[in-house]
């Protein structure tokens, strides 16, 4: 899959990370693989060694930049063909107040097992969330800060800065 150069924000000689081209959430970012291997197990070592100093620098950088209240690093894997690659999702305070505030989502609370359910979430529900409002929606939530393009403009300059 070629990702435009919008949403670009940073590669090595192993890893591009860009903006989840998809998400209207700013700051959502994919971290891929630039070999066509689905595993780990099938990398060679200096994408290995490369991967954990570049997913630190990323969490880093998102959680300085853009202050989310829950930063989410995730891989999945249901999507064939795609190389291997991990999610960046921040979850900011509105947006979890958005989830809150949408009635759809209390249903979930059905499937919890703890007392206090109905006052708590976790990271696949605000997953759940990210990805069905602000990826499939046909008009996602309005966002409440900087958009998606002054984001990646943003975490571009990061990027370039020595840390």
């Amino acid at each position: 899959m070629q990702v435009p150069s919008t949403h670009v924000i940073h590669q090595t000689e192993h890893w591009l990370l860009n903006h989840h081209l998809a998400s209207a959430l700013p700051g959502y970012l994919m971290l891929g693989s630039k070999r066509p291997v689905e595993s780990l197990a099938d990398l060679p070592e200096a994408a290995l060694a490369e991967m954990g100093v570049l997913m630190a620098k990323v969490q880093r950088i998102l959680e300085e930049t853009l202050q989310p209240k829950w930063l989410y690093i995730g891989r999945f894997g249901h999507s064939p063909g795609f190389p291997i690659h991990f999610h960046f999702i921040p979850v900011y305070a509105w947006v979890e107040e958005l989830f809150w505030a949408d009635a759809r989502y209390r249903s979930l609370t059905q499937f919890a097992h703890v007392e206090d359910a109905a006052t708590q979430t976790d990271g696949a529900e605000l997953t759940l969330f990210v990805w069905r409002e602000f990826g499939e929606a046909p008009v996602p939530p309005a966002v409440q800060g900087p958009p998606v393009e002054q984001v990646i403009e943003c975490l571009r300059r990061r990027f370039v800065q020595p840390q």
